[in-house]
């Protein structure tokens, strides 16, 4: 194992993890060099998981488009009953009509008429004409109550294909997880991925809830807004128009430039919580050595500079609105000169009252759907970016497994050959350089060496956790390469220094081993791995539940149900890593007790530390920069005064190895 590297979080995934993470330097570097992918990519694939809930969307589009229908009838049936109140204008002596609404002079001039108006408490009568007023009044009553109602199912609808579409797309990156091979979760931050599963997805999940019936409802309202208006009035679309092309230049602009902000927020927020899920997982470290002020620190800066992109991102994507308001503003005032200027200049019926006050409340629904855009744009930005997130991961290469062979778990024995094995985790900087051993079933060894040589390593790769870069690696004569990971990795159980443990019962994580073992054969494997009397005594015996990661026992109870489980599953391969190592003498004495049971008649591999766990190993092999220097029992190693016998010395003279 790479001794300049830390082990990573074990718990962050089911599968074992035994290989050193790339560091936090490491990891930054890497995502300060990401490149967002092409937009229109990104947009297109999540198009695809939102369209996985037809159903759904074709209903929710329906009643946006009966709303839409609704919404552009409105400022029609609002200008009819402008014009159906028609006042008449009576002589006050006569009685003859002078003018009505729509500029009809009789039995006088137009000058005549206007200084009539000029006291208009002489002529203008208590009559008039309604034509159709109520009709259009009430109308518009039943069409907005069922637009409310409408609106209350399409936001039901909304929030259905929403989470249907996240909670597709979370369980399509969970399952992705759980094929990435060991070296990605090593080279990646916990948080990160962590946030990619969360606060990207919840990005999405709003934009989807919110965006996707506001763009569709804007696409619909800017294209019937349109014919409306040319249908009221050529002339006043024409010049509504004008500010379309200024809106379109601005708004792509301003997209163009704000993108970057919103891709980089999105990473530096997954280097937070990458941040704040290492400290909590260390944060027993932390504070034994002191470094509470760095760890802040630390949070600090990465905080404050979410903070600074999180503003940038904000303003410029604030600042869109405003400036598609004014445009919108700007065409309305156009609109109302230009009617204006028919009715004074364009004589009489050439547009009415009514008509212009519909096309006015036209342009706005004109102009609406780009400000609704322009408004969204930064929730729109924020989703593509996580969407972009999550969609890299999804690309990333699967676990490799080409594995033909017939083989299965219990057709192994357990005869191991590692032929010329050559390995480094980091290209140029190799870890094992032409390993060669012979292990026959049954047959019990141990690993031993300085930090750094290559211990863990071997178990890596006989598991598959990691490929050779050179050499290979046999199972009763064939190749693991040929072997199915699957049927590889059920064959071999595992123990670790660094126990894993569930949020769950102490029955679950002991038949994790073998979910189909009876709860006889769980008692009898906690029995064998001296963990039956601790647990007995619990109040809730094995139905008691373990806070994360078994946190409210000790350290030798957490591995006694480590060791538990890997009896349970009664492997033709059983592999210890340190398993010893954190656990006071008397208790490692009961684990050595159950060892000895455990180990017979199967092929174990011991990597150890404490040389005094290992005297009964029939052979042990020392390891050094990646080659054997030595191989042979506890006595015969001790007489070569080797370097075994000065790792030996070093241990027990107090001299850490």
């Amino acid at each position: 194992m790479n001794g300049n590297a830390q082990r990573p979080n074990a718990q962050a995934r089911p599968v074992i993890n035994l290989r050193p993470g790339g560091g936090r330097g490491a990891m930054q570097g890497r995502m300060n060099a990401e490149k967002p992918k092409n937009t229109g990519a990104s947009l297109r694939r999540l198009l695809r998981y939102i369209g996985k809930s037809r159903a759904v969307l074709i209903a929710l589009l329906g009643i946006m488009l009966i709303i839409t229908a609704i919404d552009l009838l409105g400022p029609l049936f609002q200008g009819r009953a402008i014009d159906a109140i028609e006042p008449v204008y009576r002589d006050a002596v006569t009685g003859e009509i002078l003018y009505d609404f729509h500029g009809d002079v009789r039995g006088a001039d137009v000058k005549t008429s206007f200084v009539v108006h000029t006291r208009a408490e002489d002529y203008i009568g208590r009559e008039g004409r309604t034509r159709g007023l109520y009709f259009y009044l009430i109308a518009m009553v039943v069409l907005f109550a069922v637009s409310g109602v409408l609106n209350y199912l399409m936001g039901i609808l909304a929030a259905k294909l929403s989470q249907r579409t996240v909670c597709t797309l979370r369980g399509d990156l969970f399952e992705k997880i759980s094929r990435l091979p060991i070296s990605y979760t090593d080279t990646h931050r916990h948080g990160d991925i962590m946030s990619r599963m969360t606060n990207d997805a919840e990005n999405i999940s709003n934009a989807v809830s919110q965006s996707v019936t506001s763009l569709f409802s804007a696409l619909l309202t800017l294209v019937g807004a349109f014919v409306m208006m040319l249908i009221l009035s050529p002339l006043m679309t024409l010049v509504a128009v004008v500010t379309i092309p200024l809106s379109v230049l601005v708004s792509t602009g301003l997209a163009k430039f704000m993108r970057k902000y919103f891709v980089r927020q999105q990473k530096l927020l997954g280097q937070m919580n990458g941040t704040v899920e290492e400290m909590v997982t260390s944060y027993q470290t932390v504070m034994a050595f002191g470094k509470e002020q760095k760890a802040i620190g630390t949070f600090t800066d990465v905080s404050g500079q979410f903070r600074d992109c999180a503003v940038k991102a904000r303003v410029w994507g604030s600042i869109m609105g405003p400036i598609m308001n004014f445009l919108g503003n700007l065409q309305y005032v156009l609109i109302a000169a230009t009617g204006g200027a028919l009715i004074l200049f364009g004589g009489a019926g050439t547009v009415s009252i009514g008509n212009i006050q519909s096309m006015l409340s036209y342009s706005k629904k004109f102009t609406h759907p780009i400000n609704q855009i322009a408004n969204q744009y930064a929730a729109i930005l924020t989703a593509l970016a996580g969407a972009e997130r999550i969609f890299e991961m999804l690309d990333s290469p699967d676990e490799i497994d080409a594995g033909q062979a017939a083989l299965t778990a219990a057709d192994i024995k357990g005869d191991i050959a590692f032929e010329d094995l050559h390995f480094g985790y980091v290209p140029g900087e190799p870890v094992l350089k032409g390993f060669d051993l012979s292990v026959r079933r049954g047959e019990k060894i141990a690993v031993v060496g300085a930090t750094g040589s290559g211990k863990t390593t071997v178990v890596n790769l006989l598991t598959r956790f990691y490929e050779p870069d050179g050499g290979r690696i046999t199972v009763d004569g064939v190749d693991i390469a040929d072997i199915r990971k699957h049927e590889l990795r059920r064959a071999i159980a595992i123990v670790l220094q660094d126990t894993v443990l569930f949020r769950d019962t102490i029955r679950a994580n002991i038949k994790y081993g073998a979910a189909n073992a009876t709860d006889e054969q769980m008692r009898q494997a906690a029995a064998l791995a001296r963990a039956a009397d601790f647990i007995d005594r619990l109040p809730e015996g094995y139905d008691t539940v373990l806070s994360e990661g078994g946190g409210n026992l000790s350290q030798g109870q957490r591995q006694l149900l480590s060791i538990a489980r890997a009896v349970l599953a009664d492997p033709k391969i059983l592999i210890l890593d340190e398993a010893t190592s954190s656990v006071d003498t008397r208790t490692e004495m009961q684990i050595q007790q159950a060892m000895v049971a455990l180990m017979r008649n199967r092929t174990s591999l011991i990597i150890a530390h404490r040389l005094s766990t290992i005297r009964d190993a029939d052979r042990i092999v020392v390891l050094k920069n990646g080659v054997i220097a030595e191989i042979g029992d506890h006595d015969a190693l001790l007489r070569q005064n080797g370097a075994y016998a000065e790792l030996y010395r070093n241990q027990f003279a107090g001299i850490a190895t």
